[in-house]
């Protein structure tokens, strides 16, 4: 619905009311400028130096460990996608976070492997330096940095504590958001969730709690939470759902603060209930100050369009707007939907249908309130009137159909690049059964960008 369906549909007493959501529904298009796919099965050797046990990954993502590299096939909604782990390797994939680089080139991050701290304990934490063609649609790795203890900062037991390089695991974070700033690599993690800072090698310097109104605030996977040892005893507290950390996390055009965005609504006890506006879920963004180490205690709230969507990832434009992607959990296009009713193997039971790009802004001015939207893309419907994409048009537009979409940053005053985390081997989103590549897709947005 345009901005101005909306105002008419309104009464007259309930428009002032519904200015501020009319205004998130102003719909820009969107036209392909570019399109680049990473291979779904691009593995990369461990380091020399990394433990046997990190020289294939993936051996326990079922109940019982399997060593043999290949034999266990990845599933997405029940689907089968054609790759089998474990990997002989580390794999790249799990695109979770991009920044775009003076001279063109992006850094991508990747997330903690499987999904959970049960299942990736051989999994690497890496982000990788890319040069990327458009035009050809290639990436070219240059460059792969994994993050690594040796100075013990990290405040609890590690997977491989006891070697000398700790090289840490999708056991120990699930890194989900990065940005450089004050000559550092900072990682957001979803499992604490936690502030990581590192060296440009990847050498953790440090890693902060998460402070919500001065208080520490844990998910289920932080150290300290615990399940009771008695079915009627309460367990630990806890306010962050499970893999509701920081997934996105943007940094000031000066680098002075960090906005770090939970992916989910926090919990609040005293109300029962997670925290809203009007009924729909906001999420925080928790400014981090780069100089001091210190949480300053301001926030803004993220409101959802829909309580059950999330968000994919979070970089600013300038100093005061930025680009947000919220998305529903669905995945596929209607021309390979399973009849109605039906959840089949062969298609997608649960289309894809929210999946956007909102330019906001966040200012002095609302700090403590709402962040306003100012305006949006839909990336189920990008334009491609030159016929520049490297996957199948749907209804002569290109589709960005996936379950998760995780990476967007600006390139230019008319450009964004937005990417996928493809879950290698557990997302096929483009076809029913095939694993779905890493994409990224260079959008000329001019008129999102240009924006009041």
């Amino acid at each position: 619905m345009s901005r101005f369906s909306a105002l008419a549909a309104c009464a007259a007493l309930a428009c002032a009311a519904a200015s501020s959501s009319a205004i998130a529904q102003q719909a820009y298009p969107a036209t392909l400028a570019g399109h680049a796919v990473l291979p779904a099965f691009t593995v990369i050797p461990a380091p020399k130096d990394a433990p046997q046990d990190l020289q294939v990954a993936g051996k326990f993502t079922t109940p019982r460990r399997v060593d043999a590299v290949g034999t266990v096939m990845g599933q997405s909604g029940g689907r089968n996608t054609g790759v089998s782990l474990p990997f002989q390797g580390q794999p790249i994939q799990g695109h979770s976070g991009i920044k775009r680089m003076a001279d063109g080139s992006f850094w991508i991050l990747t997330d903690n492997g499987a999904g959970s701290k049960a299942n990736s304990p051989d999994f690497m934490l890496h982000l990788s330096h890319y040069g990327v063609d458009f035009a050809s649609g290639q990436f070219q790795r240059r460059q792969t940095v994994f993050l690594h203890d040796p100075d013990k900062k990290v405040p609890f037991r590690i997977t491989h504590e006891g070697t000398d390089k700790r090289y840490l695991t999708g056991a120990d974070f699930d890194p989900e958001s990065f940005q450089f700033a004050g000559g550092a690599l900072w990682i957001g993690d979803e499992f604490g969730p936690f502030l990581i800072k590192a060296d440009l090698g990847g050498k953790v310097l440090a890693v902060f709690e998460t402070q919500v109104d001065g208080k520490v605030v844990r998910s289920p996977d932080a150290p300290g939470v615990l399940m009771p040892g008695a079915p009627d005893a309460k367990p630990t507290p806890f306010e962050v759902k499970r893999s509701k950390g920081y997934e996105g996390m943007a940094a000031s055009k000066d680098g002075s603060k960090l906005y770090a965005l939970l992916e989910g609504a926090l919990w609040n006890d005293d109300a029962k209930a997670y925290e809203n506006v009007d009924g729909k879920q906001y999420l925080r963004v928790l400014e981090f100050d780069v100089k001091t180490e210190q949480w300053t205690g301001r926030h803004w709230k993220y409101v959802l369009e829909a309580n059950h969507h999330a968000i994919g990832d979070f970089n600013m434009i300038d100093q005061t707007t930025g680009l947000i992607i919220e998305r529903d959990n669905g995945e596929g296009t209607a021309d390979k939907a399973c009849p109605a009713e039906q959840k089949r193997t062969d298609c997608f039971h649960d289309l894809a249908k929210f999946k956007r790009v909102y330019k906001v802004e966040m200012s002095d001015a609302n700090v403590g309130a709402e962040i306003r939207k100012i305006g949006y893309i839909d990336l189920m419907n990008i334009q491609d009137p030159r016929r520049l994409a490297k996957k199948p048009l749907n209804n002569g537009v290109l589709t960005f159909p996936f379950f998760t979409i995780e990476n967007v940053d600006i390139v230019d005053s008319t450009h964004i690049v937005v990417g996928n985390d493809n879950n290698l081997p557990f997302s096929s989103s483009r076809e029913p059964n095939k694993a779905d590549d890493n994409e990224l897709v260079l959008l000329e947005v001019g008129g999102l960008l240009q924006a009041k």
